[in-house]
Parts: structure tokens; C-alpha cells; sequence
């Protein structure tokens, strides 16, 4: 996550947007910053989404009011919170549906990012 775009920098609509997303994830699957925002009609601003996220951390997402916050990662397959202390949270959250970490944390992209059913072209061909 992010704590460096300020939110007058992220509309209200986009915001909207990478919340209803984030909504939709099915528990054991995951989604990452830049797919949010590409799904959320501002390809390359994932920073931007990554504010959204980071807006909702320590907040009432955290306390339970289910949006799942924490299947949202980074582009590695990593999660991005360890430095606004919920890290291992998130990790822990992510485990307890079936989400494999490796010892570096990472879990699988290919087998665990998730794109609505309504937008089966979207992944683009990995570039690694």
C-alpha cells in the first residue's frame, strides 16, 4: 500500500470503483493494485488505487465491516502492508483462506489473481 498520493489526487468515482472491485474478490483469491486500477477505468494508476486500500486500513475494513481488504497485493504476489503495521495480518487473513505464501511471502499469481468473469481478456501476458 501507499501513503504518498494524496486524496484530492483520487476521485470520488475511481474510488467507488476499486471498492466495488475489491468487494467482488471470492475468498482464496486475490487481486493487485495495478488490476484494480486497470479494471477500474485508470489503467497505470495503481498507486492511486493503492491509496483507496490504504485509506481503509485501521479503519472499519480492518474492525470487520467485510470488505476484504486483505486480498489485495502488490504485483510481486506480495503483500504491501508490512509497513503500516498490518502486514502479518494480512498474511494471516490470506492463509486462513487458502492462500499459499512461500518462504518470501509470495503467493502465485497464476493460480490465485482473480478477474470478474466479465472481463476474461483482461489479464495481459505476463512479462516475466
Amino acid at each position: 500500500m501507499t501513503d504518498s498520493v494524496p486524496s484530492a489526487q483520487v476521485a470520488p468515482a475511481f474510488r467507488e470503483r476499486v471498492l466495488a472491485l475489491v468487494a467482488r474478490i471470492p475468498e482464496g483469491r486475490v487481486m493487485t493494485y495495478g488490476q484494480l486500477a486497470l479494471l477500474a477505468g485508470n489503467p497505470g494508476a495503481a498507486r492511486q488505487a493503492g491509496f483507496v486500500m490504504n485509506s481503509l486500513v485501521g479503519g472499519v475494513s480492518v474492525s470487520g465491516d467485510g470488505l476484504p481488504w486483505h486480498r489485495v497485493i502488490n504485483a510481486q504476489g506480495r503483500v504491501s502492508t508490512h509497513k503500516v503495521g498490518f502486514g502479518d495480518m494480512q498474511e494471516g487473513l490470506l492463509r486462513a483462506e487458502g492462500v499459499e505464501l512461500d518462504s518470501t511471502g509470495r503467493c502465485d499469481l497464476a493460480a490465485r489473481q482473480w478477474w470478474p468473469e466479465e472481463e476474461r481478456g483482461a489479464p495481459p501476458t505476463p512479462l516475466l
